[in-house]
């Protein structure tokens, strides 16, 4: 199959530190070569793939201090994916909503995998007027404020099962934080239940521009106190050591997080998670088996020993079970063929309907299957 991977132009493919959904659009690419599909990746130059890249901005535009307004680098990738749109079976947005006018005559053939929050009222209009665009959830609460859009399956994340390898015996004695810096994020309440256990606290975290103020006037006299160490951005490679060492990881956010990577990149290195039931939390995380979910902050003291004492090898083998890259790839292709299914069954029916791109037979589709 023939696959256009459209990526954010924020971060790199995969990014060097922060950024959930360019990591995803990495390792969805590279699990997709790797079965022998035909991939070309939209993305920045700085980028690293095996598939093969088309450059639509030198490097990822948050490095680029020269970048003020993303937006005209993105008009000018659509206009590249709108040229050689022919050329593919499957075209898979990772972008929002933007490429949604340019691309609704092509809606039988291309995908929206919707990444962040669907809870701002001004998304219903949108997905109302382009209520052909097919779309995927991250997680089945991501759809709550928008179930009449035209979701046709939830893919839940899934990371490389080699990539963090599971430490089974932690020596780091401390609990950790992980993900970027805002109020919704919940690093400060991670900080309260630490201090009032006694228990040191970590915290690999990016700081957005938008978030500096917060960072200085709300966090940062928090870290100055014994008991907390704040590290920074981290990349991969570091992730290892950082949550295999640590005894937990502390997500206890105050929003309705669509996915939350973090939660499934701790379970593969055997680190169980306590967090909020919040947006997917529950959808992520086996209560008792991976994590507890909690309900406040004094929950969250009560329950954190009981956390401490969860098998970590159990941990690792529902990672194995539930969120590789493997499992994630796999689910994809069968929306995609579900899909172009649907599209030669529409054609066959109405043989006026144009034809987009390569022909069925070049497809090799396999027969109609359920969309998961």
């Amino acid at each position: 199959m023939k696959i256009a991977q459209i990526a954010p132009l924020i971060e790199s493919v995969p990014p060097r530190g922060y950024g959930g959904t360019e990591r995803i659009v990495s390792y969805l690419t590279e699990e997709l070569v790797r079965l022998g599909h035909d991939v070309t990746l939209f993305a920045s130059g700085d980028s690293v793939t095996s598939a093969r890249l088309i450059s639509c901005a030198t490097t990822a535009l948050r490095l680029d201090p020269h970048v003020r307004d993303p937006i005209p680098y993105y008009m000018l990738m659509l206009d590249r994916v709108r040229e050689c749109a022919r050329d593919f079976d499957i075209l898979h947005f990772h972008i929002d909503q933007f490429h949604f006018p340019l691309f609704h005559p092509l809606a039988e053939r291309s995908i929206t995998t919707l990444h962040g929050r669907q809870d701002l009222p001004d998304l219903r209009p949108l997905y109302f007027g382009f209520g052909d665009m097919p779309l995927v959830s991250i997680s089945d609460s991501q759809r709550s404020p928008v179930r009449n859009a035209n979701f046709v399956a939830t893919v839940h994340h899934g990371l490389p099962a080699d990539l963090l390898r599971p430490t089974f015996k932690p020596r780091g004695g401390y609990l950790a934080f992980l993900g970027r810096i805002s109020p919704e994020k919940g690093v400060d309440r991670a900080i309260n239940v630490a201090r009032t256990l006694g228990i040191p606290l970590k915290i690999a975290a990016k700081v957005d521009r938008v978030d500096q103020v917060y960072f200085r006037e709300q966090i940062g006299p928090l870290i100055a106190r014994p008991g907390v160490e704040f590290i920074g951005e981290i990349n991969d490679q570091q992730k290892s050591e950082f949550l295999g060492q640590a005894l937990a990881l502390m997500f206890l956010i105050d929003w309705p997080e669509p996915f939350g990577l973090s939660m499934i990149e701790a379970m593969a290195c055997g680190t169980p998670v306590l967090a909020f039931r919040r947006g997917s939390v529950h959808e992520v995380v086996d209560d008792r088996l991976t994590g507890r979910i909690v309900e406040s902050i004094d929950d969250a003291i009560l329950t954190l020993p009981r956390v401490l004492s969860l098998n970590r090898r159990a941990v690792r083998r529902r990672f194995e079970e539930r969120f590789t890259s493997s499992r994630m790839a796999k689910n994809y292709l069968r929306v995609y063929k579900a899909l172009l299914a649907q599209a030669d069954v529409k054609r066959t029916s109405d043989p006026t309907e144009p034809i987009y791109g390569s022909s069925a037979k070049d497809r090799a589709i396999e027969p109609k299957q359920p969309v998961i």
